[in-house]
């Protein structure tokens, strides 16, 4: 985990921590770091709302804490950016809309509570689409974070949590908390070479969070490195009698995030390109062709596998858009069928969707993602996890109607629908130097197992650990 060579601001968030535990740097220094690269940083359009009084004051608790021999949290002391749909009482809450213009949270999330009270320092709230309603992060109303690996076309930051993505990969945050109902965590990771981890549905409490899909939504993080991602994933993994869906999660499941990590079977089962639910661009084929020789050459056993009927992953992937076009409407049909309401067009016609499906269409959808998440633990057996793509390109120059970027669905929905575990690592870049990643899936609630595995396969794809160029952003 030692990096001393790399600049602050690259640094993984549980090395960040070590140097404050071991003195060698200050909560405060590393806090006020950040802030000042925020300040800078306009142009990326990463954050809705930077709270620098009350960052700076923690930050200044989790010092005196340490100086009394205090230790909260292995991420004690770390800065952290919160999606704008995570709240934190008297702070703004807009959830990327216009029509919530100058909204200000009464509540906390227990999702906030648990960082604070883990030490953690929160910087702010990152942008994110209109209601978590697309993958590629455009957002025209309220302003589309820029994705910093091209500084001259606006292409795609992905979304739905898009300014936690950027904020990461332009070193304005080590670590940042967004949502994932249909692959927005690991959707603006794999863009910009990041990790991003889908915990299983029912691990973390959502209680206090803006909701899309009562059934789908699950909070994760956006990090470097599957340690980082790993460590704060197990901080805010525990019941909520406020979310009744983790009261469901067996105990042991909790506890066993906490375990260090175990050495993982060489064992994969790697996705059948016939059962692919969309094809890949020429670069995302190359990026993934050479992910399996990396693979195999650190002498993983891959071994193919063709999901039976049930588990249909572009039938996966519809029902998924099912389930949250109609559990979405629930929440924000009325906000849509309002004219009045400044919404942009493309997320208002995807909220009126979701009022056009049947009560009949619903439950069986409802039906069949039982009855798949049973089918897909019996299919996988023993393995530790499935390797997929989690992209079929990298991101592309945004386009009006949103549609560029439609595969990105195709690829990651299926393991919301499964209520699987699932993460996003770094494989390559495409001919323009764009990221473009795997990912790997668990049955439900195997969350330390796929941790484990991704821990090691993220070493052996030997993923080039490059940054963006910032200097056009105005940041070194």
């Amino acid at each position: 985990m030692s990096q001393p060579n790399l600049p602050l601001h690259f640094r993984c968030a549980l090395q960040l921590a070590q140097d404050i535990y071991d003195r060698r740097l200050t909560s405060r220094e590393v806090t006020r770091h950040f802030l000042d690269r925020i300040a800078r940083a306009n142009k990326l359009h990463a954050f809705s709302a930077v709270f620098e009084e009350r960052a700076m004051a923690q930050a200044e608790l989790a010092d005196k804490l340490l100086l009394a021999g205090i230790w909260l949290s292995p991420l004690h002391g770390v800065p952290i950016a919160l999606k704008d749909s995570i709240q934190w009482a008297e702070t703004p809450v807009e959830a990327g809309s216009l029509s919530r213009a100058n909204r200000i949270s009464t509540q906390t999330s227990a999702a906030a509570t648990l960082l604070i009270g883990s030490g953690l320092v929160i910087l702010g709230k990152t942008n994110m689409t209109e209601y978590a309603f697309g993958l590629s992060g455009q957002n025209p109303t309220l302003g589309t974070a820029r994705n910093p690996w091209d500084p001259v076309g606006h292409r795609a930051p992905g979304g739905s949590s898009s300014g936690a993505g950027i904020a990461v990969a332009a070193g304005l945050a080590p670590i940042a908390l967004g949502g994932d109902t249909g692959g927005s965590v690991r959707a603006p990771a794999t863009l910009n070479h990041l990790v991003g981890f889908k915990p299983s549905s029912g691990l973390i409490s959502r209680a206090g969070c803006l909701p899309l899909s009562g059934t789908l939504d699950v909070l994760g993080p956006i990090a470097r490195t599957v340690e980082d991602v790993r460590a704060l994933t197990a901080i805010l993994a525990r019941p909520d009698s406020a979310d009744p869906i983790t009261l469901a999660t067996p105990v042991e499941v909790y506890q066993r995030l906490k375990l260090r990590a175990d050495v993982s079977s060489k064992e994969l089962r790697v996705l059948d390109e016939s059962a692919w639910p969309t094809s890949l661009a020429v670069d995302a084929q190359r990026v993934w062709d050479d992910a399996i020789y990396q693979l195999k050459r650190a002498g993983y056993n891959i071994r193919s596998w063709t999901p039976p009927p049930l588990l249909n992953m572009n039938q996966l992937a519809d029902d998924n858009s099912l389930i949250l076009g109609y559990e979405g409407f629930r929440h924000y049909g009325p906000l849509a069928l309002d004219n009045a309401q400044p919404l942009w067009e493309v997320v208002r016609n995807r909220i009126l969707a979701g009022g056009a499906i049947k009560d009949e269409a619903y439950q069986a959808a409802l039906e069949r993602r039982r009855q798949a998440a049973q089918l897909f633990a019996h299919s996988l057996g023993e393995f530790p996890a499935l390797l997929m793509p989690a992209c079929d390109q990298g991101a592309q120059v945004l386009d009006a109607a949103d549609l560029v970027h439609s595969g990105l669905g195709k690829l990651l929905r299926p393991a919301n629908f499964l209520g699987s575990p699932a993460i996003a690592l770094p494989s390559g870049f495409d001919h323009a130097g764009m990221p473009i990643g795997v990912q790997m899936l668990a049955p439900a609630l195997r969350d330390k197992a796929l941790l484990d595995a991704a821990h090691e396969v993220a070493q052996a794809l030997r993923a080039e650990p490059r940054t963006p160029d910032l200097a056009a952003w105005g940041l070194l």
